[in-house]
């Protein structure tokens, strides 16, 4: 048995670290922030119990300093780490370093990080478990006459994936053979380039998928369950922007025999923990693993919202080496979640980072609202990290009431000083293809184009102007209610710099 965890260290920054520090500080467990320079003055290190600058701001002189890391923990007695997410989250040797320090990891076992780290010997293990697999190649492809013999076998289109990639670097689509050489000689300098690892390998492209994840729990005495599903097909350059559970479009036969998929895939490396399988979804209902994020995902809230469950809090009670406090029969959804992520960033201009000042910042409020950030007013977005401002989230007790209510948090959402992707939100709530369920990981490239957000209606536009420019002759004191007049306005269409 584990020890009981009395101080936690939150090896993160922004609004993870702030919302696993909550969680700690409901427990009993006094928290440390750790924090570079640029995040001197960030609400998670006066939210912290204690706190440590650990550097300067860019994240390889200080985030990313596992010796840094490992002193704070013994100076300060530290008894675990949460990594949230990003960073050092799924960092095999990090883990090991906090082992030898005597200090508890709360995450898996750098081996079961190992494996699902390597996308290739991630397919191995689970193939073992009979977990559905995209056809293409076992292992590395060696070069372009064996891409060629594979490319005919399973037919073009295909695509060309990193095996140690993530967030879609390594990755390039190929429609036919004349395209093959140059697609796999890019892919592997930018896989090169990005993991320092040139290893790719081949899979067939499915047309029109879904991207459905499971989150998994599991504990150290063999318990594993699935907390069912998050839709993520809303994507920008490979990433999630939208997130909602559960699925629109799966029955509970598919529900769970994509779960119990997933809890396959959690015990063919002996997993503990939180962690999450993600799967393609094809046009016919049939599904592929893809990859184990062996961590806290971004939109673990909406997971929460329908399941009551503090993925935190188990996180931290599986580290202990408590049991998981349910069965999978336990586990019921209650009503249905969104989540958009509020990026500073312009849709507008190909959705490229944003960064400058809040000079208004005003979080939606009310029933079925939760806002997961980690900015203030006044705050710069430093250039050194994800340029992430917080998450919105809104339950209901149907997925028609959960896009009602996100469309009226985002319209009181108040953000000035910056673009962000606020307004490409409010539209996707509002696109046809979105509301009835039948969209897939095209939605950005077959729907979205920027003049989409200028809006055609000049009595809108004249509002928005005004109440604008009385945002600019305020902008050192927190802004006035919007007059009557132009109270129809959504917020975020009112920022302008």
């Amino acid at each position: 048995m584990t020890k009981k965890i009395q101080k936690l260290l939150v090896a993160n920054r922004g609004e993870i670290a702030l919302r696993v520090m909550r969680s700690a500080r409901e427990m009993g467990i006094s928290t440390v922030a750790v924090y570079s320079e640029a995040d001197r003055n960030a609400p998670f290190v006066r939210f912290a119990d204690e706190a440590v600058c650990i550097g300067p701001a860019p994240s390889k002189e200080s985030y990313l300093v596992v010796d840094k890391l490992v002193k704070v923990c013994r100076d300060l007695k530290v008894d675990a780490v949460h990594p949230g997410y990003g960073f050092l989250s799924e960092n095999g040797d990090f883990a090991r370093a906090l082992e030898k320090a005597g200090v508890i990891f709360i995450g898996p076992s750098p081996e079961a990080m190992k494996v699902m780290g390597d996308k290739l010997a991630a397919k191995e293990a689970v193939r073992k478990f009979d977990v559905p697999l995209v056809p293409g190649t076992e292992g590395a492809v060696s070069g372009i006459d064996e891409a060629i013999k594979v490319a005919k076998t399973i037919k073009f289109p295909i695509l060309i994936k990193a095996a140690a990639g993530g967030g879609g670097k390594g990755m390039r689509v190929v429609e036919k053979e004349a395209e093959l050489k140059e697609g796999l000689e890019r892919a592997i300098s930018e896989a090169q380039n990005a993991f320092g690892d040139g290893s790719v390998f081949i899979e067939k492209y499915v047309a029109g998928p879904r991207h459905i994840e499971v989150q998994v729990m599991a504990d150290t005495h063999g318990n594993t369950c699935y907390l069912f599903e998050r839709e993520c097909s809303v994507q920008r350059r490979h990433q999630k922007v939208v997130e909602e559970a559960p699925s629109a479009v799966l029955t509970p036969a598919m529900r769970k025999r994509m779960g119990e998929a997933a809890v396959n895939v959690a015990k063919s490396v002996d997993y503990t923990g939180a962690g999450t399988v993600e799967f393609l979804l094809d046009e016919n209902g049939d599904f592929y693993f893809m990859e184990m994020n062996t961590r806290l995902q971004v939109e673990h809230p909406v997971t929460e919202m329908i399941t009551g469950l503090d993925l935190v809090k188990l996180q931290i009670r599986v580290a202990e080496g408590e049991k998981l406090p349910f069965t999978q029969d336990d586990l019921k959804i209650d009503g249905h979640a969104i989540e958009v992520r509020v990026y500073a960033e312009d849709p507008s201009n190909n959705f490229l980072p944003d960064i400058g000042k809040l000079v208004t910042y005003r979080p939606p409020q009310g029933l079925g609202v939760r806002v997961d950030d980690g900015f203030e007013e006044g705050m710069e977005i430093p250039i050194h990290y994800d340029p992430m401002i917080a998450k919105l989230i809104t339950h209901g007790a149907t997925r028609e009431e959960a896009i009602a209510r996100m469309e009226r948090a985002i319209d009181d959402y108040a953000i000035s000083g910056i673009e962000t992707t606020l307004g490409f939100c409010r539209y996707v709530m509002g696109h046809e293809s979105f509301r009835s369920g039948k969209y897939d990981t095209h939605f950005v490239r077959d729907h979205f184009t920027p003049g989409v957000l200028e809006g055609n209606d000049a009595d809108e536009r004249m509002a928005a102007a005004l109440v604008a420019a009385a945002l600019h002759g305020e902008r050192e004191q927190r802004p006035k209610p919007v007059a009557a007049g132009v109270s129809n306005v959504s917020a975020w269409k009112l920022k302008r710099r």
